[in-house]
């Protein structure tokens, strides 16, 4: 089944730190680009990170210089370290992938999205 599945949101205090993971069940061109994108009640979806099969990423300006997102091929999986997290940044995160030749920034209109993951800041 092609799925992904995302994991690793909680709780965490400000300033705290989190690792979202997505584990990829889908054929090699279909997780070509990969990315995240969050949503908070009430709020427009948003883009947060995406990375291209040759490692190549982009980063909202909200999120540079505290997340980073990977990947690893061999694993088939997606990675999003969250580093110095804000209230602001509390949201449900999604995992995304498709062609890199059908990508949208950030993957805001990707095919294959995950059901997501609740991250949670408290000050």
């Amino acid at each position: 089944q092609e799925q992904l599945v995302e994991s690793g949101g909680g709780s965490v205090q400000a300033g705290g730190s989190l690792r979202l993971s997505c584990a990829a069940s889908l054929s090699t061109d279909r997780r070509e680009c990969m990315g995240w994108f969050r949503q908070a009640p009430g709020k427009e979806r948003e883009g947060v990170a995406d990375i291209n099969r040759n490692g190549g990423t982009t980063y909202a300006d909200y999120v540079k210089g505290r997340f980073t997102i990977s990947r690893d091929n061999t694993r088939n999986t997606l990675y999003l370290q969250m580093n110095s997290l804000e209230l602001a940044d509390t949201a449900m995160y999604y995992c995304v992938a498709d062609r890199c030749w059908d990508w949208t920034l950030f993957g805001l209109s990707a095919r294959y999205r995950g059901q997501g993951t609740q991250v949670t800041v408290s000050s």
